[in-house]
């Protein structure tokens, strides 16, 4: 019996072109994704709406690519089935299986006394050089 390994391995996607508008083609190879698949998740992703122009074709825009490649890791990658994955789209995602954010540290506290008195240093020294009173 083969065990299923816990997390895959990220696939490295190819660079998405300067375009405006791609077709469910280029889309398909950009993402990884299969053309039905990208078809059925325009069904369960309100997020995602191709432009349709004649032979109701769809047009992909840079975001929605953006959007596809978002949807196909959290499937794939993080495991996550399609209800879960439109709620962390949504931003209703349970923030306990939320993968950890390095957070900035925070900001240095500011002596605003201290910064108002180098300021007026700063201030004295450009007058005396100017001679502006």
């Amino acid at each position: 019996m083969s065990e299923r390994p816990n997390k895959p391995e990220p696939v490295v996607l190819p660079p998405i072109p300067a375009k405006r508008y791609f077709t469910i083609g280029e889309v398909s190879d950009l993402c990884g994704v299969k053309p039905h698949v990208l078809r059925y998740w325009e069904q369960e992703f309100t997020q995602l709406k191709p432009v349709k122009r004649r032979g109701n074709r769809r047009y992909y825009q840079h975001h929605e690519v953006l959007l596809i490649r978002r949807i196909r890791e959290l499937l794939y990658e993080q495991g996550f089935t399609i209800s879960g994955a439109r709620n962390r789209l949504d931003g209703r995602g349970n923030e306990a299986m939320a993968p950890e954010v390095e957070l900035a540290p925070p900001a240095p506290a500011v002596d605003i006394e201290m910064v108002r008195a180098e300021l007026q240093g700063i201030l004295a020294l450009l007058r005396q050089g100017t001679g502006v009173a």
